[in-house]
């Protein structure tokens, strides 16, 4: 990914984002909006009036509704349904990823608000539908239009942007739906395409553990990045089946070196406990819901066997890949699932008090993590997709998230602060060295996380530790 200085990037911005020192909002004028919901409006209006640092309120306003803003195509299929295709930002395609992350801080709203409520739903439907389509693939394009990776050597079609296997790519709409059905009582996303979906996730995570042989899916590039293809004729370096499912790649789209990515498979038993409710709850299907049930517990059972690792400094602790034949790789990528963000990700199934993680979440903030940077602008995670030096402001709010320390918190959140390069947006990653240069100026995931968090400390009861933030 290019980096982008702070000039160029007030130049880039010019006809997206009115680009200024001041604090005027940076949100694109309102006929240019893409979608609008009146309970995000809001509770925009109700934080900012609750916060007294107004670069703090204008970071949040500018942020929060940023995938709403600028990535929300929303309208129905030609059944009639509703349908919403979510851009990340400046990739004009639909990972499921990152399209399941942008809208999951508004569910919590949408019981307000019936026209939010449908374009969720219209998320779920088609996220389900791009399942549908090829349960291995990443990201989508909005119809078969053909672009995107054409030349990888894999089973491409003109639907497809990218089809990196990832496990996360199938926990995140089950997440989100999870969570819809929860939040607004909505069923009506538990149709045929959601039941399709399940069977093509459990099918596929099953064909991954690579009990049976490799399986259909391979990857090729042709490139020079190491981490944008894999080895041994695209099926990656060899894995022992011992229960874990196998991750041709990681959340970064990076390839895997262990091809058992211990973060995704944390998500996928959370996620397939979260299915088994549902099908049993609204679909009262207990055989698929059993499948489900009995894939995590064999999933967390391989977990606790094969990743822990006892680190002669942190004690047990969480490694990040596995192979099954004892090969551990001991690091954290930014990217989400991480090891750091396992009690967010995991929705509280993984306790952020559990002495395991606890000890991980030392070790992934500390020199001994080779993607931990640290510098005259601040500190966090970075990862090998951008590289040597680039922190994700990803793992800063991560750590905010799973903490419980309110010196840390506040940290965090100045950070964030003092690294936006003066735009009142969080961007992909900055230099540890200096702000300004940085990578991805429209990245909507990391803007909406931000407004997630300062939401949810406020729910929290930490109003008082935000106004006490002295930053201008």
């Amino acid at each position: 990914m290019k980096r982008i200085s702070i000039l160029f990037a007030s130049l880039l911005l010019s006809g997206i984002f009115a680009f200024s020192h001041t604090y005027d909002s940076n949100r694109p004028a309102p006929a240019d909006r893409l979608f609008v919901s009146n309970a995000v409006e809001a509770k925009i209006s109700e934080v900012c009036n609750e916060l007294t640092n107004s670069r703090l309120s204008w970071m949040f306003s500018n942020c929060f509704p940023n995938t709403l803003d600028t990535t929300v195509h929303f309208g129905k299929d030609g059944n009639g349904n509703w349908r919403t295709f979510v851009y990340t930002g400046d990739i004009h395609a639909m990972w499921l990823r990152d399209s399941g992350a942008q809208v999951w801080p508004y569910v919590g709203l949408a019981s307000g608000d019936e026209h939010l409520k449908n374009m969720i739903a219209g998320v779920i439907n088609c996220q389900f539908g791009l399942i549908n389509i090829d349960p291995y693939a990443n990201a989508f394009n909005d119809g078969p239009e053909g672009t995107g990776w054409n030349d990888d050597i894999t089973d491409m079609n003109p639907n497809l942007h990218e089809r990196k296997w990832e496990i996360d790519s199938d926990c995140y709409p089950i997440r989100l739906a999870y969570r819809y059905w929860k939040v607004t009582g909505d069923t009506s996303v538990f149709g045929r395409p959601w039941i399709d979906a399940i069977t093509a996730i459990l099918k596929t995570f099953k064909t991954q553990q690579r009990k049976n042989g490799l399986g259909p899916y391979h990857f090729q590039r042709k490139t020079e990045r190491q981490g944008d293809t894999q080895a041994l004729d695209g099926y990656g370096n060899p894995v022992k089946p011992v229960g874990l499912i196998y991750s041709a790649f990681r959340p970064s789209d990076d390839a895997t070196v262990f091809g058992f990515l211990i973060p995704s498979n944390f998500f996928a038993v959370s996620s397939l406990r979260k299915a088994a409710e549902i099908l049993t709850e609204v679909n009262h299907d207990k055989v698929l819901a059993g499948q489900c049930r009995s894939l995590a517990d064999e999933v967390e059972a391989a977990i606790k066997k094969y990743a822990v690792y006892d680190h002669p400094e942190y004690g047990k602790i969480y490694a990040y890949e596995v192979d099954g034949f004892g090969n551990k790789y001991l690091m954290d990528d930014a990217n989400v699932p991480s090891l750091l963000s396992l009690p967010y990700i995991c929705d509280g199934d993984v306790n952020v008090n559990d002495p395991v993680y606890r000890n991980t979440r030392k070790f992934v903030w500390s020199s001994d993590n080779p993607f931990f940077f640290k510098g005259k602008a601040g500190e966090g995670i970075g990862g090998p997709h951008i590289g040597y030096d680039m922190i994700w402001p990803m793992s800063i709010m991560m750590k905010a998230f799973t903490s419980e320390n309110d010196a840390e918190i506040k940290w965090c959140v100045e950070t964030l602060m003092k690294t936006d390069a003066g735009m009142g947006f969080i961007h992909e990653s900055f230099n540890k060295n200096d702000a300004s240069d940085f990578t991805r100026p429209w990245f909507a995931w990391q803007n909406t996380l931000f407004g997630e968090l300062i939401i949810k400390l406020i729910d929290d009861g930490k109003l008082d530790l935000l106004n006490s933030i002295n930053i201008k």
